[in-house]
């Protein structure tokens, strides 16, 4: 990643209420004229949640739904098909509302932590509890991203494809606090250079283009991320910790950017938006870190996905973010 890459004040996380394609993309190119994103629509059913459409783009391995969850089988099912002809109908509905676009985009995928500790194997247990398998995993993953990010920049030939990893479970790797099947036990601690080289190997596949990561857990691993390649950190901003601030202080001035996840993620009471990145401003102010630097470092996004928030709401939200990008570009300090 280059020290100035930037990228546009605001955007959306990926999942959005509903089940309607169209209106999906048409709200996050509304809403986000110079960054808008790949809706997700998990309310369909299995294969339009994050996990089921990251399924679908692997390469030789195939998952079926399951009782107890998405389970990886011989042969691609009518799940598999499901997810591929969901993310087809999504892809359409962008590509209808980008023509002529040129500008960020972003699309998004579950990373493979996330994926290692949620798809199952055969016997039940996740991929996560068997190092090959997470080798396995990681290389159909990267591999299917390399053919989704071709597939995007063919229908949209002006964007500047951002790719998302998102990595929810990631920390429960590193500790291993990741459940087994029956419950009663964990999954062993993940080594962190083996968690570091897989995420590099994957974020690699999007080379020349920049690669954010985003969890809404708390203590992200800023510095890992950033030994990893990612250009950006996506993170619930409410999560943080004064303990985060060295991370955090050293990400910024090694030139990652932080995707701020301040406005609520469910319905609430949305305050003013100079009031949303508040705390940013304060963060700022405790890092020492110039306040010209601000806008430059920082886009503002939801703290979460949107899929469980209303229609009404989450059109709000978006707004809201990119109002309050505007806010702190205004008035850094």
């Amino acid at each position: 990643m280059t020290a100035d890459l930037r990228f546009a004040p605001a955007t959306g996380i990926g999942s959005l209420p509903g089940g309607d394609a169209r209106e999906a993309a048409r709200t996050a190119k509304g809403s986000f004229e110079d960054f808008p994103f790949l809706p997700e629509l998990p309310a369909r059913g299995p294969g339009a949640d994050m996990i089921g459409r990251t399924a679908g783009m692997l390469v030789e391995l195939y998952a079926r739904v399951e009782p107890s969850g998405w389970r990886i089988g011989d042969r691609p099912g009518r799940d598999t098909k499901r997810a591929r002809s969901w993310l087809g109908e999504d892809l359409d509905a962008l590509e209808e509302f980008t023509q002529g676009y040129e500008g960020q985009l972003k699309v998004q995928a579950v990373g493979p932590w996330t994926l290692a500790a949620t798809l199952e194997l055969r016997n039940g247990e996740v991929a996560l509890s068997d190092p090959g398998a997470c080798r396995d995993l990681a290389g159909s993953l990267a591999e299917g991203l390399r053919l989704h990010l071709e597939e995007v920049r063919r229908r949209i030939p002006g964007a500047q494809v951002v790719l998302q990893l998102d990595e929810p479970s990631l920390i429960g790797a590193l500790r291993g606090q990741v459940r087994s099947a029956s419950g009663y036990r964990t999954h062993r601690a993940v080594d962190r250079q083996v968690v570091e080289a897989t995420l590099r190997d994957v974020v690699g596949v999007h080379a020349g283009g920049p690669v954010v990561v985003h969890s809404c857990a708390p203590d992200v691993p800023f510095a890992l991320l950033r030994r990893a390649g990612v250009a950006a950190v996506s993170f619930d901003f409410s999560l943080l910790t004064e303990r985060d601030d060295d991370a955090i202080g050293e990400a910024v001035e090694g030139g990652t950017r932080l995707f701020a996840g301040v406005v609520p993620g469910t319905d609430t009471a949305l305050s003013d938006p100079a009031g949303s990145v508040m705390g940013v401003r304060t963060l700022w102010r405790r890092l020492g870190l110039h306040p010209g630097l601000l806008a430059e470092a920082v886009t503002v996004t939801p703290s979460c996905g949107l899929a469980g928030a209303s229609p009404e709401y989450a059109r709000k939200a978006l707004a809201h973010c990119a109002q309050a990008a505007r806010s702190l570009a205004d008035n850094p300090e």
